[in-house]
């Protein structure tokens, strides 16, 4: 298979105040959310001058990507500027055929793999004749280029927490919950997105002595998501004797508004209060390894290169037409 161009693939977020509403109704569009629940949400974002990070983030990555590989590189939002349907106009004009994909998100499931797919069917159904096929790239939940920097992370969060308490200090990873329906129909047998971060957060932490716990919750109250919040799992964590947690957000890979938010925020306001001693590890960003194992990712698929993993869970290319079924909206 002949590849022309590489794609980054990521969620998108306002840079400016007057981009917060319009892009919160991108993300709930076809839900029926109002304007007054996504107002709450806004003011999140306002905390921050209404711009999400995540953009600047994506130049940075894109930016360094480039040094890396031969390939044309583009960058496509699903809810903000860059739109990926302009970027895929813009590679059909460019001559583009066969584009590979890389998405923000290691794990599977549907909001962190098959609606990237939809969005890039979408994308190209409304440029229609012309549009370049795009190919996604694997999942990358157990690469050495992701783990590492995750690893490096925990250490130096570590570091700055008080050495003669560290008996009761307590590890915590953190990954974007998800409804419960969704997580048992994750992958093509199911609960792969557990499963995957259980798998990164063992990695990671080198030894099995440690917790996984959810964060950013959205959706109606009477649905089922993943539990324990953050929040109420340190309350936990204070009861039972820890006096310093490390906080790992190993369901991302950037420091976005969702990490800077939940965790910098109201997580450490939480272990404040309850007299916790609080380091929020690094997300990895443009890490050199993380920026390397993109180039990996790319070498598998153009190459032939062999997969560079640590896990033991399968990989795959494809999704099968049953893996990760949208949620079944039950309103707002």
């Amino acid at each position: 298979m002949v590849y022309d161009a590489f794609v980054l693939l990521s969620f998108g977020g306002p840079e400016k105040p007057d981009d917060v509403m319009p892009f919160l109704r991108n993300v709930v569009r076809g839900r029926g959310v109002p304007d007054e629940r996504l107002a709450e949400v806004a003011e999140h974002y306002y905390h921050f001058g209404g711009v999400s990070p995540i953009n600047q983030q994506n130049r940075d990555l894109l930016a360094a990507i480039k040094k890396e590989i031969d390939l044309p590189a583009y960058w496509g939002n699903r809810n903000w500027h860059p739109m990926l349907a302009d970027t895929v106009a813009q590679m059909r004009d460019d001559g583009v055929k066969h584009a590979l994909g890389f998405a923000t998100s290691a794990y599977g499931g549907y909001s962190s793999c098959k609606q990237y797919w939809e969005d890039i069917a979408k994308a190209r159904a409304e440029v229609g004749p012309g549009a370049p096929v795009i190919s996604k790239l694997r999942q990358f939940w157990d690469h050495p280029g992701f783990v590492g920097p995750h690893q490096n992370a925990v250490r130096a969060a570590l570091a700055t927490l008080d050495e003669s308490r560290r008996e009761t200090t307590r590890l915590v990873f953190t990954a974007h919950s998800i409804p419960v329906s969704m997580a048992k129909t994750a992958g093509p047998t199911g609960g792969r997105y557990e499963a995957q971060l259980h798998e990164t957060a063992r990695l990671v932490a080198g030894h099995d002595d440690w917790d996984l716990v959810w964060q950013s919750r959205s959706g109606p109250p009477q649905v089922p998501w993943l539990e324990p919040d953050i929040n109420d799992h340190l309350e936990v964590l204070q009861q039972r004797g820890v006096t310093d947690v490390v906080v790992s957000p190993i369901g991302f890979v950037s420091d976005h508004l969702e990490v800077l938010w939940d965790l910098d925020n109201e997580a450490a306001d939480t272990a404040k209060r309850l007299g916790l001693g609080y380091a929020r590890a690094a997300t990895p960003g443009t890490d050199p390894q993380f920026v390397t194992m993109v180039r990996e990712l790319v070498q598998e698929r153009t190459d032939g290169a062999p997969l560079q993993r640590l896990g033991t869970l399968p990989v795959w290319d494809d999704c099968p037409v049953p893996c990760c079924p949208p949620p079944q909206r039950r309103g707002a």
